[in-house]
């Protein structure tokens, strides 16, 4: 690149440098300019290379931090699905268990049930038929009373032993009652009902037993509707027992199914429950571990790129300074050798120019110099130059110099005119697919300003959340910090609380000890006092030892001391307790804000950063996107400087080009015309050599 930039320096240089005495000093002052240049260009990328490898080491070490904690996380996440998913088990197996139970009481409630309803549907047949026995005999024996009224014998006493004759005085009866044929029918068929019955009783057929047995019809009927209204009585008190043991068994299987299928809602609640925070806990989990994926992929992708710009920028460093020493070397060189040379060459230089200057002297030159100066035509200038070779030396060789020279003018003249046909196709060319080049360029400028707005606006929110998630868990430390120093501060008080109480307590108990035996001796009956006998009548006493006697003055004041003590003991006891108190108040107090604080931060931290890894996430999406759209924009306008240097990157217009060729072309056929006169050209050719340029 700098070799290109130093023939660049190069082919920019005047003209006129090449005329100069000493072109080689140009030379010297590019090669100054190009190590200046270099040597800036290395201090540049010394200062970008150090901000860059200022920004690997804090990458790197935010990383390691993401990673630390993501793995800390990992290992909470699965605890917590492990925990989840024995739960969950336990409930499956509660619940199997339940639906069991459920299901076997449902089954013997509906064969309870079954069989209640057999038992009612036979119990209403039965009381069915008593009823309407009952009702037939009541109707009966309503008009045998009426009918004895009548006639008192056609009631005569009837052998009830025997059938027959039952039913034939029966039937005698019913004739003479008139009853309908109906009742006819029935108190027959109960009358032999009855008798069958009899017949299948167990016990001996005793004459005094039955009443029935004797008797007349009114009586026998009489007997019937007694029995029928006993088995009545009988079947519907049977009825009340089975259906209030139905009823219990009912009420006890509902009662039982009601518990197991609250018991089975609520384990089902709580294993919905703790799928839902398993749920949520693979989510987390899932997240966790694609973040850690994601973080050590950005590590070796951060630490990979860090450890190859720091090789480029070593590589850099090395080539930068072998090519300064190249230019030094190069400079040294020329300094020392070429002296001489630069006279030689440049004194033969102008000798030729010289030359060159005589042979311009043919008006056709002149013309075609002076179209080539007018439009700034370099074809023109070769042109001139070779028409002026042909005139010098093709006139000594005998050649047809006008020939050649008229061939010269028309081969330009062709080439002119092809080029013009060329630029014409050319423009045509340019003008669409700049246009179309310009709108592609457009709408994808349009797009990668899109991303690039919701790019920015995208990671100026993570970058937000990730400052709030580092100030939260700045708090949390602080939160921590503090409440590990209080936990020490309150063990420290509560150990001085209980030295203090235990000193006090014990100081209390020994001081009332003590003023419970000066308080007994000082404050008890006269202690014993030794008299002394008068023995002085008979006999002389000698002098009596000195007896003791108490100090009560002093023993009061040791008592009054006391008690001072004791109450300052019990009131500093008091203190320390009240003290105590108060401190285990605050402390639970402000742990219990603590604790609060320190969970709502806690969830804080890890909503915002869920969503600044969302963020992230969507900003390397959009990135991407990015990217994407950027390799097709650079390729767009990597074209588009193509076509632009091939249609619009000229020292001139289209329309100028077409002015100065047809200006160009005009002159040479006018040289042209010159050239067809043979003598007109001699004849200003000899002027033209005569004169001079």
């Amino acid at each position: 690149m700098n070799t290109l930039f130093l023939f660049a320096l190069l082919a920019a240089a005047p003209l006129a440098s090449a005329t100069e005495s000493n072109p080689l000093g140009k030379v010297m002052e590019l090669m100054d300019t190009l190590a200046a240049k270099i040597t800036a260009e290395g201090e540049a990328e010394a200062k970008a290379f150090k901000e860059y490898f200022a920004w690997c080491d804090d990458a790197a070490a935010n990383l390691h931090n993401e990673i630390a904690t993501g793995g800390k996380k990992q290992e909470e996440l699965g605890a917590a699905i492990s925990k989840a998913t024995a739960d969950i088990s336990a409930s499956s197996a509660k619940i199997e268990e339940l639906s069991g139970a459920i299901s076997a009481d449902e089954k013997e409630l509906k064969e309870a049930t079954a069989v209640r309803e057999k038992e009612v549907a036979t119990f209403e047949a039965s009381e069915g038929e008593l009823v309407d026995a009952i009702d037939t005999l009541d109707r009966a024996v309503g008009i045998l009373q009426k009918e004895m009224a009548k006639s008192p014998a056609s009631l005569a006493q009837v052998d009830t032993t025997n059938l027959d004759s039952v039913i034939k005085g029966l039937n005698a009866v019913i004739n003479a009652a008139s009853f309908s044929s109906n009742d006819q029918q029935k108190l027959t068929a109960l009358v032999q009902q009855n008798a069958e019955s009899d017949s299948d009783e167990l016990a001996a057929p005793a004459a005094a037993v039955y009443k029935s047995h004797s008797g007349s019809i009114f009586d026998i009927l009489e007997d019937m509707k007694e029995k029928a209204e006993g088995q009545l009585a009988d079947l519907r008190k049977a009825e009340s027992t089975t259906k209030h043991n139905y009823n219990m068994l009912k009420q006890s299987l509902e009662d039982q199914i009601d518990a197991d299928s609250k018991d089975m809602d609520e384990e089902k609640s709580l294993k919905a429950s703790t799928e839902e925070n398993k749920a949520v806990a693979e989510g987390d989990l899932a997240e966790t571990v694609k973040g850690l994926a994601e973080d050590n992929k950005a590590l070796a992708t951060a630490s990979s790129t860090c450890m190859t710009v720091a090789g480029d920028h070593e590589a850099t460093v090395k080539s930068r300074t072998e090519e300064l020493t190249a230019i030094a070397t190069a400079k040294k060189i020329l300094t020392e050798t070429s002296g001489g040379a630069v006279g030689q060459s440049y004194s033969f230089l102008q000798s030729t120019m010289q030359t060159r200057a005589d042979l311009a002297n043919a008006e056709v030159v002149g013309l075609v110099k002076k179209l080539a100066k007018a439009h700034h035509s370099a074809a023109l200038a070769q042109l001139a130059s070779r028409i002026s070779s042909v005139i010098r030396y093709g006139a000594s060789g005998g050649d047809d110099v006008f020939a050649k020279v008229k061939g010269l003018i028309t081969d330009m003249i062709s080439k002119l005119e092809s080029e013009a046909k060329s630029e014409a196709t050319e423009k045509a060319y340019c003008d669409e697919e700049l246009a179309k080049t310009e709108a592609k360029k457009s709408e994808l400028e349009g797009e990668m300003s899109k991303l690039t707005s919701k790019i920015d606006l995208a990671s100026a929110k993570s970058a937000g959340l990730k400052a709030d998630v580092k100030t939260t868990q700045a708090e949390l430390a602080t939160l921590a910090k503090e409440q590990a120093e209080m936990d020490s501060i309150r063990a420290e008080q509560k150990a001085a609380f209980d030295t203090a109480k235990a000193e006090l307590s014990l100081g209390i108990s020994g001081v009332q000890k003590a003023l419970g035996v000066l308080k007994d001796y000082y404050q008890g009956g006269a202690a014993f006092v030794q008299g002394s006998t008068n023995f002085d009548a008979f006999m002389q006493q000698p002098a009596a030892p000195q007896a003791h006697s108490k100090a009560s003055g002093a023993g009061g004041s040791i008592i009054d001391i006391l008690e001072v003590c004791e109450a300052d003991f019990s009131k500093n006891l008091a203190t320390e307790e009240t003290e105590e108190a108060d401190a285990v108040d605050v402390y639970e107090k402000t742990t219990q804000e603590n604790k609060l604080s320190t969970t709502m931060k806690s969830q804080d931290a890890k909503y915002m950063t869920k969503e600044f890894k969302a963020l992230d996430k969507k900003v390397s999406d959009l990135s991407g996107d990015r990217d994407t759209t950027s390799t097709e924009l650079s390729a767009v306008l990597d074209y588009y400087g193509k076509i632009k240097e091939r249609c619009i990157a000229k020292p001139e217009s289209y329309e100028e080009r077409k002015a100065r060729r047809e200006a160009e072309v005009n002159g040479l056929k006018e040289a042209l015309s010159i050239l067809e006169s043979e003598t007109a050209f001699m004849q200003r050719g000899k002027r033209s050599f005569r004169g001079s340029m």
